[in-house]
């Protein structure tokens, strides 16, 4: 039996990082066209024969979320009536999830709706990375493979491992993953406690560890209105740290985010392009995860594990 061809195809979310990942796999980016009627419609063609294909849809649900996540459903559709073998949603960046509880009354938890939009629309599986809560995997009643962007940091940040650096949580739901930075990079831990005040200004109202004279990295899921890192960075500054850089694995920036960048709190961002980043001039590092997914995506076709990908010193 003839094994499956392995197809993947592009939404305009990001168009540069997917043909990234065809040429690190070496394979062309699938030819499909994807755009909008005048009355904002989403249309969507795949212009190339995928029956009993191994289909692979990548697309961030990054800004315009709507219009993105759309795209997405339709273009599984498509895939679906044209008789992929298998369908795999690729999300580098899987909007909506930080809508994940019911902590209001009356409220949705909007990303197990979206979880079930993907499955409806027909996709066999789904491909993230660094979702905001890891317990939205459990969401998704298809398989799905989580990534992280540690090991794409990690090649990156061990330059500084061992320049006084110390790890800082903005705040005290993200200890998790700092201590995982914490411990791959051999420095001490720390954390913010805040006060958001409003949806896009926090007030940092403490800070637990021992920052004096040293360089401070602090580590997040995603930043948008960089509120939280900019507080957490002042408070930082304040008690006498010498550098402030932070990693977050979306960059999802918006004005409001730049005009915070422009104050200068924060010496480095460095994140990756699961979206694109437009770095506007700022000292805003930029990270590929091109061979990250593309060796996931591989290992996937070929029914390998992906778990090993992100495990770094052990991790």
């Amino acid at each position: 039996m003839m094994s499956r061809k392995l197809k993947l195809f592009a939404g305009s979310s990001n168009p540069a990082l997917a043909a990234e990942v065809c040429k690190a796999m070496k394979i062309p980016l699938g030819d499909a066209t994807v755009e909008s009627f005048p009355d904002g419609e989403t249309f969507v063609r795949i212009n190339e024969n995928i029956r009993g294909a191994d289909v692979f849809l990548m697309q961030s649900t990054s800004n315009p979320a709507n219009q993105h996540l759309m795209e997405l459903l339709i273009m599984i559709d498509a895939a679906r009536r044209a008789s992929a073998d298998r369908i795999t949603a690729v999300l580098p960046f899987f909007g909506y999830a930080r809508q994940d509880r019911k902590d209001q009354p009356r409220v949705p938890i909007t990303s197990k709706l979206v979880a079930n939009l993907l499955t409806a629309a027909g996709a066999d599986r789904v491909l993230a990375m660094d979702l905001h809560a890891q317990q939205i995997q459990g969401f998704f009643d298809i398989p799905c493979d989580h990534l992280h962007a540690m090991p794409v940091f990690y090649e990156y940040l061990q330059q500084f491992k061992h320049d006084n650096l110390i790890i800082i949580s903005p705040d005290v739901g993200g200890m998790k993953m700092a201590s995982a930075y914490a411990d791959l990079l051999d420095c001490p831990l720390g954390f913010v406690a805040k006060r958001r005040l409003s949806s896009t200004t926090v007030e940092a109202t403490n800070l637990v560890g021992e920052v004096q004279g040293m360089n401070v990295l602090m580590v997040d899921d995603m930043s948008e209105t960089a509120g939280t890192l900019t507080a957490g960075a002042k408070i930082c500054k304040e008690r006498g740290a010498k550098k402030v850089m932070a990693a977050v694995s979306h960059g999802t920036l918006n004005d409001i985010g730049y005009n915070r960048l422009k104050e200068g709190h924060i010496d480095e961002l460095i994140t990756t392009n699961s979206t694109s980043v437009d770095t506007r001039g700022l000292p805003i590092t930029v990270l590929s995860i091109a061979t990250l997914f593309g060796e996931a995506i591989r290992r996937i076709h070929d029914h390998e594990s992906v778990s090993s990908l992100f495990q770094v010193k052990g991790w």
